[in-house]
C-alpha cells in the first residue's frame, strides 16, 4: 500500500531494512493531492537552505551580525550546525520500515538521535563538575545541586498527628509526577512491544531494579504499598491494559486506504488526513522467547536494554543535577519514545529473518549506542557519589540468579543437542 493509499498500476517502492532493499507492497500511485510531498526536491531545498544560511550568518554583510559577545556567536554557530545536520537527515538519512505520517519524519528522528549521541559523547569526555555547569547552556535553571526525595521515609497509610490530611502519604504519592509518567510509559511500551507476558516481565523487572539500587538513589526508596500496589497493580497494569486495548484495536482494523482526493466529502477528507497519523498496516510481533536458548537470550537482551534505558533516566538526573520537572527530562523521554518505535520494529524483523548473514537496522544500532554512552556517563560521573555498598542479600540474590540462568540455558542447550542427535540417527 502506498503511503497515502491511492491505488493504481505496477510500481514498486523500496524500503531499506537491515541494510537491504526490500519491496514493500507498493502497487499504487500517489494521490494527486499529496504527491508533491513524496517527490524529491533535494537540490531545491539545498538552495533554500543556503539562502537561509547567508541571511542568518551575515555572510554578505559581516558588520550586521558582528557581536562582541563570543558566547552568543558560539551558541548561534552550534544551533546552525544542528539545523544543517537535521536538514541533511530530513532529506538523506536512511529510511526505516515506518512510512507514516511521512518517511521524512523518521529520517528527522534519526538525525535527532545522532545529534543526541554526539552530545552524549562530548559530555562523556568532561569532568563531572564541568558537565554539570555545561548543562546551564541547555537550561538556565541547571547546575544547582538538588535534594533527592525519598518515598520510603514514612510508610504509614494513616498519619493521625497530621491535622490537615491524615492520609498525607498516600495523597503525596498519588499526585506525584511519576504516576502519570508510569501510566503513559507503559501504554507506550505496550504499543511498541505488543506482548503482554513480556510487558509484565519488564514491569516486575523494573521494580526489582528499584529494589536493587535503592541504596544508591533515594528516589528508589519506596514503601511496599507504593512499589507493589500503586506501581505494579495500578499504574503499570492500567498502562499495559490500555496499551494492549490499543493494540487489539489496530490489529482488528481492515487497512484499505483510499487517497484524500477520492474521499466523497469534507468529513471523509478530514478523517483520511487524520488517518495519515495512524499505522499504514499493523504487524503482529512474534517474539517467541521459548523458541530456543539463543532466542531466549535475544529477547532477554531486549529486556536488559529497556531496563537500562529507564535506569539511565534516574542516574543521569542524579549525577547531572536535573530536577524531575525540567523540560530536558521530557525531551529525552520523547526522543527515546520516537527512537524506540522503529527500533522495536527493526529488532523484531531481525529476529524473524532467517538469512544466515544479517545485521540490525540503523535505528536499532543507534538506540543501543545511545544506551551504552548514557550508561558510561552514569558510571563515570557516579564515582564517589554512592558510598553505601550493596546489601549482602542482594549480592547473593543476583549471584544465584545469574548462576541459575547459566545452568538453565546450559541444560536447555544440552537437551536440544541430544534431541537433534537422536533425530539425525
Amino acid at each position: 500500500m502506498e503511503p497515502n493509499g491511492y491505488r493504481k498500476g505496477n510500481k514498486k517502492n523500496l524500503v531499506t531494512l537491515n541494510g537491504n532493499h526490500s519491496p514493500v507492497s507498493i502497487d499504487e500511485e500517489l494521490d494527486p493531492w499529496t504527491a508533491w510531498a513524496y517527490k524529491p526536491r533535494t537540490i531545491t531545498l539545498l538552495l533554500i537552505g543556503a539562502c537561509f544560511l547567508i541571511w542568518a550568518s551575515g555572510a554578505l554583510d559581516p558588520q550586521s551580525t558582528s557581536s562582541s559577545d563570543v558566547s552568543t556567536s558560539v551558541k548561534r554557530g552550534v544551533w546552525a550546525m544542528v539545523a544543517v545536520y537535521l536538514a541533511y537527515s530530513l532529506l538523506q538519512a536512511p529510511s526505516t520500515v515506518l512510512i507514516r505520517p511521512h518517511p521524512a519524519i523518521w529520517r528527522l528522528v534519526h538525525g535527532m538521535a545522532v545529534i543526541y549521541l554526539v552530545a552524549l559523547t562530548f559530555l562523556l569526555f568532561q569532568r563531572r563538575d564541568d558537565a554539570r555547569q555545561f548543562m546551564r547552556y541547555l537550561h538556565p535553571d541547571l547546575g544547582i545541586e538538588l535534594p533527592e526525595r525519598s518515598y520510603g521515609a514514612d510508610c504509614r497509610l494513616y498519619v493521625p498527628e497530621d491535622p490537615t490530611n491524615r492520609f498525607k502519604n498516600i495523597y503525596d504519592t498519588l499526585f506525584d509526577e511519576f504516576v502519570l509518567a508510569h501510566i503513559l510509559g507503559w501504554w507506550g511500551k505496550a504499543i511498541m512491544i505488543r506482548n503482554q507476558p513480556l510487558l509484565w516481565v519488564l514491569s516486575i523487572g523494573f521494580e526489582l531494579m528499584e529494589l536493587t539500587f535503592r541504596h544508591m538513589l533515594p528516589n528508589f526508596n519506596e514503601c511496599w504499598w507504593d512499589s507493589i500496589i500503586l506501581d505494579i497493580l495500578i499504574c503499570n497494569w492500567f498502562g499495559i491494559w490500555a496499551g494492549m486495548r490499543t493494540v487489539r484495536y489496530f490489529d482488528g482494523r481492515t487497512y484499505e486506504w483510499v487517497g484524500i482526493s477520492r474521499q466523497p466529502n469534507i468529513l471523509g477528507k478530514v478523517k483520511r488526513t487524520l488517518g495519515q497519523f495512524t499505522p499504514a498496516h499493523w504487524d503482529k510481533d512474534e517474539w517467541h522467547p521459548l523458541l530456543g536458548p539463543w532466542r531466549f537470550l535475544q529477547v532477554l537482551s531486549l529486556c536488559v536494554v529497556f531496563l537500562t534505558v529507564e535506569l539511565n533516566t534516574f542516574f543521569l538526573k542524579f549525577c547531572l543535577w536535573i530536577p524531575p520537572r525540567n523540560p530536558l527530562i521530557v525531551y529525552r523521554l520523547v526522543l527515546w519514545w520516537l527512537l524506540a518505535i522503529p527500533t522495536i520494529r527493526e529488532y523484531n524483523t531481525y529476529l524473524q529473518d532467517r538469512k544466515p548473514v544479517k545485521k540490525v537496522g540503523a535505528f536499532c544500532w543507534l538506540a543501543l549506542a545511545i544506551c551504552i554512552v548514557e550508561l558510561l556517563i552514569c558510571v563515570k560521573f557516579g564515582h564517589g557519589l554512592f558510598p553505601d555498598a550493596m546489601p549482602n542479600w542482594l549480592v547473593v540474590f543476583w549471584t544465584c540468579t545469574g548462576i541459575g540462568l547459566v545452568i538453565f540455558l546450559a541444560a536447555w542447550s544440552c537437551q536440544l543437542h541430544r534431541t537433534m542427535t537422536k533425530k539425525q540417527q
